[in-house]
């Protein structure tokens, strides 16, 4: 699981700079985004379009193509033949072919990426030609379509409904929840922003990164040192130092970096917090492991489109999850949490490398989470708004959570009282009893049991009906999956302290609203 919430934007000096893992200097995102998309913009004409793209004696399947161009690729995913635009171009100093950046129609745009023209089918000419053909022939269908719809609305006036129509209108019920569920990777961007996220991120600079044992293909641009490029616009690979997440653009680079680095300290810098028979979690604080941290925020920003990348880290608490073995710690994900959130806030960015992901380190990440704020005896919160898969994520690990803290209390009450689980009835349980126990804020619960239908609302006042054959039942569609965080094995003491009546978040300051005095009642 990936799952991304976007980072606080911070205010930070323009001239300051740092020594980047291959010697030269990373400049901050603002001047760094200026000199990168100069490099990557071709001069233009005083129209805006590209000076060579205006060349009238240039046929358009001469090298190199115009931008914006639609030619027809060999996807080396399946092998299918599919149509992609011209996004850039780039020609090799050493041998003088081109190559070329191409975004595949009806494909993500993580799946953007350089193409050499042995891979290339057909031409502008020919693959433009097809393509306009095959939007033609869409467009007409799609008007023998409409006026399809407008018999079937008459006959439908006239008292004729077939079963076909029937059909068709249970298709476009369904309509709206399927574009309710659409993803949103931009959410929280005006439409400034992401015009100039889209400019300086179309181009993914780099294809493949070597992390240990894997080599994974990269989905979105991160904004690299500028001196990484000085061979070309992107690179094919770029090798990461597990212990050090310090980047190198040969592998032997990479060799004689940890040739020189004592195996006892083959492991992310920080304290290492928490341990069982196969998982890690090392604690990095930003003010005083910057390096490693803006590197891994390097790393994330290839497989997360909508992070804002920052240069201030200190504010920051990093918990990288490592697999341990003979040989050593392999950080598998991490996710980032403010040291003081006001908000609430008990987790900024969370990222499952790729490599490892659908093991369930996404969701003990996130039961992690939850853990440090119960230790902080305090209710948290992911940074919203939450993208739509970040949402099913959450709201699945949430109702799992919470019921199996039901079945939990029906379990101990029968075993207090001697009766059978079945005969048990819960006493009176309110909205902020369930928070408190969980960890999870107010908000999150009522949505949650709003989500399982547990929240009724009778007699002006809200109740949770929770018999337990409803929550076994959900508990059989929500289960509590492993790896599960074993708090006995977490060490762990809060950062920062506040007195708890100062502190809004603390449980032991929580005075329960009125409109939140909801009631349990069983079956």
């Amino acid at each position: 699981m990936t799952v991304g919430h976007m980072d606080k934007k911070r205010k930070h000096s323009a001239g300051t700079k740092r020594q980047n893992s291959v010697g030269g200097d990373i400049q901050l995102p603002q001047q760094q985004k200026r000199e990168q998309t100069k490099q990557q913009q071709p001069r233009k004409s005083n129209d805006g379009k590209h000076a060579d793209d205006d060349d009238p004696n240039k046929h358009e399947d001469d090298h190199p193509f115009k931008r914006g161009s639609i030619i027809m690729v060999k996807w080396a995913g399946d092998g299918t033949d599919r149509f992609c635009d011209v996004i850039e171009r780039a020609q090799n100093e050493k041998t003088g072919e081109w190559s070329y950046y191409v975004h595949y129609h009806d494909f993500n745009r993580r799946m953007d990426e350089w193409v050499n023209i042995p891979a290339i089918l057909k031409p502008p000419s020919v693959a433009g030609a097809e393509h306009k053909a095959m939007k033609e022939q869409l467009e007409r269908e799609k008007e023998l379509a409409e006026q399809a719809e407008k018999l079937c609305e008459a006959s439908e006036e006239a008292g004729i409904r077939t079963r076909r129509q029937k059909q068709r209108g249970q298709e476009e019920d369904e309509v709206p929840l399927a574009a309710h569920l659409e993803h949103d990777e931009h959410e929280g961007l005006d439409e400034e922003q992401l015009k100039e996220h889209e400019e300086v991120t179309k181009v993914k600079n780099v294809k493949f990164v070597e992390l240990g044992k894997y080599r994974m293909e990269t989905w979105y641009y991160s904004p690299f040192p500028k001196e990484l490029f000085s061979e070309g616009p992107a690179l094919d690979v770029l090798y990461f130092c597990e212990a050090s997440m310090r980047f190198f653009k040969h592998k032997s680079e990479l060799h004689r970096w940890l040739s020189k680095m004592d195996p006892k300290d083959r492991h992310p810098p920080g304290d290492e917090v928490y341990r069982d028979a196969k998982l890690s979690i090392f604690e990095v604080d930003g003010g005083e492991q910057k390096l490693y941290c803006q590197n891994l925020c390097y790393f994330a920003k290839l497989f997360l489109d909508h992070k804002t990348l920052f240069y201030d880290v200190d504010p920051f608490l990093f918990y990288v999850l490592c697999e341990h073995d003979g040989r050593g710690f392999h950080p598998v994900g991490y996710f980032s949490k403010e040291k003081y959130s006001d908000a609430g806030f008990n987790l900024a960015c969370i990222l499952t490398f790729p490599s490892y992901q659908r093991k369930g380190y996404g969701r003990f990440l996130i039961n992690f989470s939850y853990e440090l704020s119960k230790k902080e005896e305090k209710l948290g919160s992911p940074e919203k708004p939450l993208s739509d898969l970040g949402l099913v994520s959450y709201r699945s690990y949430w109702a799992s959570q919470l019921l199996a803290l039901l079945k939990r209390m029906y379990a101990e009450a029968a075993q207090a009282s001697g009766t059978p689980v079945e005969e048990v009835r819960l006493p009176p349980l309110s909205i902020m009893d369930l928070a408190k126990m969980t960890s999870f804020v107010t908000e999150d619960v009522v949505s949650t049991c709003t989500f399982l239908g547990l929240l009724r609302y009778v007699s002006g006042q809200y109740l949770i009906y929770a018999p337990l054959p409803l929550v076994e039942e959900l508990a059989r569609k929500y289960p509590v999956k492993p790896p599960v965080v074993d708090a006995a094995r977490l060490h762990w003491a809060p950062l920062i302290t506040m007195d708890v009546k100062r502190d809004k978040w603390s449980i032991h300051s929580k005075v329960q609203p009125p409109e939140l005095q909801h009631h349990a009642r069983t079956a």
